[in-house]
């Protein structure tokens, strides 16, 4: 059963991954190469997991970061709330110890893969912190997590890119006042790397845009 998960995820990874969809054909060289690709890095992101969990243990237990392995990558999600002040994106002191964990094992352990930075909020409107809107305070949040990677940790630029989607993807109902709190995060997702493998003939494009 844990190989068919593996199996399932590792086409959904190349899926969600690649950008394009993929005829697979039974035999052809490339996609044993590519299946064989994803599945390894796959197994790194599970050893990668593991590591983080033995060293978040604490703040996993107390719901300050969860950890999760999704179609986009291993997900490291901290709740906003530990990271920033209300309406503020300036780090918060008390963040930088698990910062520092995570980084640590994304510089020493994930050197081959890169990093998206994700950041949300809940759904209640700027008002008084001088943001124009949600979508601003998501991003200013998402720059500043980039920022201490790079210029604190030595992380390097080329692997990273940020993303804020405010208000508009919530994992939680706003209606309440932990949802509302579990909608105010910022996703650290290590991505997995999707190259082109080389084959025998050359691949060529199909007019759909469906590699061939």
């Amino acid at each position: 059963m844990k190989n068919i998960l593996k199996v399932g995820l590792v086409f959904l990874l190349g899926f969600a991954l690649s950008g394009c969809t993929f005829i697979f054909q039974k035999g052809r060289r490339s996609d044993a190469l590519k299946i064989e690709e994803l599945t390894s890095q796959l197994d790194e992101l599970s050893r990668a997991k593991m590591l983080l969990e033995e060293r978040l243990g604490k703040e996993i237990s107390d719901k300050q970061i969860k950890l999760q392995m999704m179609e986009k990558g291993l997900v490291i999600t901290v709740v906003g709330d530990l990271l920033f002040d209300s309406g503020k994106a300036k780090i918060r002191p008390e963040a930088y110890p698990l910062l520092d964990k995570v980084s640590m094992v994304l510089k020493e352990n994930m050197g081959g893969f890169n990093i998206g930075i994700e950041g949300y909020t809940d759904n209640v409107p700027i008002k008084h912190s001088g943001w124009k809107s949600n979508w601003e305070l998501s991003t200013a949040r998402s720059l500043s997590v980039l920022h201490f990677l790079v210029n604190e940790k030595g992380i390097s630029p080329e692997r990273l890119s940020v993303i804020g989607f405010g208000e508009y993807r919530p994992v939680a109902s706003n209606d309440t006042k932990e949802g509302r709190k579990l909608n105010r995060r910022v996703e650290i997702v290590i991505q997995p790397k999707i190259s082109k493998v080389k084959e025998d003939a050359a691949t060529s494009l199909e007019p759909s845009g469906k590699i061939k």
